[in-house]
């Protein structure tokens, strides 16, 4: 702890050759971007330059660093998400525009980037703010999207069921499912997190 105090510039490089390549990793793997990743990294060191006098030595400073990290890559997905909340609406068009991004121009998959929200280990059904998010989004999809989702899972219909009430062929049906959980993934991504 003495030696951080009397020397924090060197301690902190020490740390940054010592564990800069497991941050990267680790903000790579949460953001899917090579450049959110690597700003990600410079900022938790910026800060832990800050807030190095308040290191206590409680933890290792591996530990200390990817919680800063973490709160990092929290405020990245809450920012990117306000501003993403701006432009956002669940319509059938925004539904079709989710699932045609999904591939790139030769038809193949592009890489998803997958939000960090979704690797939490509590179980959200048993979260009641989220519940109450979920509902309020199933609430804004388009009336039919919504029926044929609460229909499947919800009332355990059958596809053949659901077609006929909905009045649309099973292709269509499942391009309206697919497209549904997109845009609640959406918009759950956007209020939730």
């Amino acid at each position: 702890m003495d030696q951080i105090k009397e020397n924090p510039k060197s301690i902190l490089e020490q740390w940054v050759n010592q564990f800069s390549d497991e941050l990267y990793s680790w903000a790579f793997f949460k953001t899917s971007s090579k450049e959110v990743a690597e700003d990600l990294v410079q900022d938790t060191f910026l800060a832990a330059f800050h807030k190095i006098d308040t290191f206590q030595g409680k933890s290792q400073p591996k530990t200390w660093l990817f919680s800063i990290l973490n709160n990092k890559v929290i405020d990245y997905y809450r920012l990117s998400a306000r501003t993403t909340k701006k432009n956002f609406s669940l319509t059938e068009n925004s539904g079709y525009e989710l699932s045609d991004g999904l591939f790139n121009t030769h038809g193949c998959w592009k890489t998803n980037d997958i939000n960090a929200a979704w690797d939490q280990d509590q179980e959200l059904l048993d979260n009641p703010e989220f519940n109450s998010i979920m509902e309020n989004c199933m609430d804004d999809l388009p009336q039919k999207w919504k029926l044929a989702v609460t229909s499947k899972y919800l009332s355990d219909k059958k596809t053949e069921t659901i077609c006929q009430e909905l009045e649309i062929t099973a292709s269509n049906y499942w391009q309206i499912v697919h497209r549904s959980k997109l845009l609640l993934k959406k918009c759950l991504e956007l209020k939730w997190v």
